[in-house]
């Protein structure tokens, strides 16, 4: 297994609202810049989505794959259930609350079916996770 990757930061909203924009997964591709297409496969009871299909075209990176989600009062859980470069993929976001907005964890573990080298692949998980938090945090907050 990959190691795991972690950043945070900051987004001036309640816990809910950052966790219901994190779950509009039908809407990132109006805010996540590399996600092309998003389709729900599977709802639990709930109506929240369990498997979601994505398509993602980040330039060197692209990759159609699919992610299994779970759900607790403070986090997003997921993993990769297939992809097409992708060998395993686990990441969450976790919510604190905090004086005025929300903390937001973000962690991420990807295995390529391509080798790359360590830091190099450390260094991908960070622009992805920075670009992804930043991406968040002005939905959020705008």
């Amino acid at each position: 297994m990959a190691e795991s990757s972690t950043q945070s930061l900051v987004v001036q909203a309640p816990p809910a609202q950052v966790a219901a924009v994190v779950s509009d997964f039908e809407a990132y591709p109006e805010w996540v810049k590399a996600t092309k297409s998003v389709k729900v496969l599977s709802r639990y009871d709930d109506g929240r989505a369990q498997q979601v299909e994505f398509v993602l075209d980040a330039g060197v990176f692209k990759d159609t794959y699919v992610l299994e989600y779970s759900y607790a009062d403070d986090r997003v859980d997921w993993h990769l259930v297939r992809g097409e470069t992708q060998k395993s993929q686990v990441g969450s976001y976790a919510f604190a609350a905090t004086d005025g907005g929300t903390e937001v964890t973000y962690s991420l573990a990807v295995d390529l079916t391509i080798p790359m080298l360590g830091m190099f692949k450390r260094k991908a998980e960070k622009v992805i996770m920075d670009t992804a938090l930043k991406e968040l945090k002005k939905r959020v907050e705008g």
